[in-house]
């Protein structure tokens, strides 16, 4: 009985040593392709959640995956800290082994990312010197011209989430007014200031569903269903 068990112990050993072997090499798979896929400098991590994993591979079915990168970029726009949590996945064993991704699915998947204020900055007009999170909400400092006389313009502004625009739109909702300098109206302000950040999808087509300020920049999250591999530029 005693060597029944010790056999026992060595072979659930070896089933879990292999297991773990087969994810690893399956992760590394993954960001290979991934960082291919999109041309990223360096490859993204990537974790195959549930256990076993093995037989997660021969059934085809994954209860999730996450994928999670320093830095990406697409069409001119970067963003820092992007994580992609794909749950639901469907992706047979045998096109994973050829390399084919036409009948690999996803019922969700859901990014997040963070869009810098120095990223941000650079979609805003020329005046904008700068944009900072406060106590008061998003702030955004710079000088306007107000009847020649260039005005220093503090002024709080709020962003959403606009599909007509095509992304992430900066609106002025209130302006501070200055010592001994033009009087500028918010609706002047909002004429001026208001701009776009043409970040409309995150990978896999994921749309944007929310915006958050922060410390360091803005937090986007962005959803995406019923994801079809196939269907992907």
């Amino acid at each position: 009985m005693r060597g029944l068990l010790i056999f026992l112990v060595v072979v659930g050993i070896a089933l879990v040593v292999g297991d773990r072997v087969g994810v690893v090499a399956a992760q590394n798979e993954i960001g290979r392709k991934i960082a291919e896929e999109y041309g990223l400098a360096q490859q993204p991590s990537v974790t195959i959640g549930g256990f076993p994993f093995l037989t997660q591979a021969f059934d085809g079915k994954y209860e999730d995956i996450e994928v999670r990168a320093d830095e990406w970029s697409d069409q001119g726009m970067s963003v820092r800290d992007l994580r992609v949590k794909l749950t639901g996945v469907s992706a047979p064993l045998g096109d994973l082994v050829q390399s084919r991704t036409s009948n690999i699915e996803a019922a969700d998947a859901t990014a997040t990312a963070l869009v810098p204020y120095e990223t941000v900055k650079g979609y805003a007009p020329s005046g904008v010197e700068s944009i900072s999170d406060s106590p008061e909400g998003l702030r955004v400092t710079g000088k306007f011209e107000v009847e020649g006389i260039p005005v220093p313009v503090p002024a709080t502004v709020v962003v959403t989430v606009n599909p007509t625009v095509g992304g992430i739109e900066v609106v002025p909702v209130s302006v501070q007014s200055t010592m001994g300098g033009p009087t500028i109206s918010l609706a002047w302000l909002r004429e001026s200031l208001t701009f776009t950040v043409p970040l409309q999808k995150l990978p896999l087509g994921a749309q944007l569903t929310s915006i958050a300020p922060s410390a360091d920049g803005l937090l986007v999250t962005a959803v995406a269903h019923n994801v079809r591999f196939s269907d992907l530029p």
